[in-house]
């Protein structure tokens, strides 16, 4: 869950581009819904740079944003974010409140508190920690299919598959008790409608914080092997988290990848349905999965954008962003830009020199990418192994959750 990110969703359901501003509304079409990869290439042909009748910024060249995710002049900071919001008109003070709840977690600073946060977060989530999950989350995804073929012969994706495997996973990362995971799977349900009731939310935000701090008092009394004791065991180190800092990273680093793996899973699936000649690769030689899903990722890139603000007027493609102005850097404009990658609209499973932007650059790259695309690796290589006869419902209906910043399938359903 990334508060950024459904503000923005909220402001943008009540319209955020002036009639006149064509290119920054037409991304808020249902034919964009469906399909924004034609309006991303229309903005980089006629406005690389643009501005929209409100003054937000639209970034969709690779190289500008890849420039802008490592200019510290485009700030993530929960204070700065706030002010730009507010700037745009409109009541966000209950949705800065659930801000201000977070406190100053890595995904809401800039350095050098972040590079602290990061640095803490960095020794507990490792490569090796990560790594060591593949066995887990293979049980974790036979099991789902299990469920699926015994209800047999259709399911929706989404619902039995791409949903349910990354609360799963990090239930069992972070240590959270198998009788506990039904209310937790509760807490993040209302999370993922944020801004439908603010009360609501600032309720589940209270029970899951009392639930987490619970769970830290447990692990520093009887330190386990899980990711909350290995963040625990940093209070003891050099640049210690304070007990707010450690708590809001526990929420932070546990709802951050739920909605990233879900979109992956989904959209890599649907994408592979839909070209059959690259899933005929897939069957035919399953090492290439971890290329498969680097070119998935790019292909249908699960978060469209991320938001920044301009905290020291900063030039970029010949044009000056002000302080103060929101920014779109819209990361799967820039995994299509025929100046980076050859042929971009095209999914090539064994694409070489695939270094696209769908899990951001820089200081805030996501600390989640690894584990998400792991569980991709897993999710889909199973269902392609699996499945052999895995296809599309006739006549399905397939729709997008109205966030552009987030690219979600609705449902998948699927028959086999």
């Amino acid at each position: 869950m990334n508060l950024t990110e459904t503000t923005e969703e909220a402001r943008l359901a009540a319209g955020p581009a002036g009639p006149s501003d064509d290119l920054a509304a037409a991304l808020l079409t249902p034919e964009a819904r469906r399909d924004p990869y034609p309006f991303y290439a229309r903005m980089r042909r006629e406005s690389p740079v643009h501005r929209s009748a409100q003054g937000i910024w639209y970034l969709t060249r690779y190289a500008d944003v890849e420039a802008a995710l490592g200019d510290v002049r485009l700030s993530n900071d929960r204070d700065r974010m706030t002010s730009a919001f507010g700037a745009q008109g409109g009541n966000l003070k209950a949705l800065s409140r659930l801000t201000d709840r977070l406190g100053r977690v890595m995904t809401n600073t800039d350095p050098p508190d972040h590079a602290r946060l990061r640095k803490l977060a960095n020794r507990a989530f490792t490569a090796r920690r990560v790594e060591a999950l593949r066995d887990g989350i293979q049980r974790i995804v036979d099991r789902l299919v299990d469920e699926a073929v015994a209800a047999g012969p259709a399911m929706d994706l989404v619902e039995a598959v791409a949903s349910p495997l990354p609360l799963s996973v990090v239930c069992e990362l972070f240590g959270i008790p198998p009788e506990d995971r039904p209310q937790v799977k509760a807490w993040f349900r209302r999370f993922g409608r944020l801004t439908e009731d603010i009360g609501k939310t600032e309720a589940a935000i209270d029970q899951y914080e009392e639930y987490l701090a619970r769970l830290v008092r447990r692990r520093r009394a009887d330190p386990g092997e899980d990711l909350i004791s290995a963040l625990v065991a940093t209070q003891a180190q050099d640049d210690r988290l304070t007990d707010a800092e450690l708590l809001s990273t526990c929420f932070v680093l546990i709802t951050a990848g739920d909605e990233t793996t879900t979109h992956l899973v989904g959209n890599g699936m649907l994408a592979l349905l839909r070209h059959p000649d690259q899933l005929a690769r897939l069957r035919a030689d399953p090492a290439l999965i971890r290329t498969a899903v680097e070119e998935l990722a790019r292909y249908d890139t699960p978060t469209q954008a991320i938001v920044r603000v301009v905290a020291e007027d900063v030039g970029i493609g010949g044009r000056t962003l002000r302080e103060g102005e929101l920014v779109y850097l819209f990361l799967a404009a820039t995994n299509r830009d025929p100046e980076r990658f050859e042929d971009p609209d095209r999914l090539d499973l064994s694409r070489p020199g695939n270094r696209h932007l769908s899990f951001g650059n820089g200081p805030h790259f996501c600390l989640g990418g690894p584990l998400a695309k792991l569980q991709a690796e897993v999710a889909i290589g199973t269902l392609v192994r699996r499945l052999p006869d895995l296809r599309l419902a006739d006549g399905a209906a397939l729709d997008w959750r109205p966030n552009p910043l987030q690219r979600r399938l609705c449902a998948l359903p699927l028959t086999y």
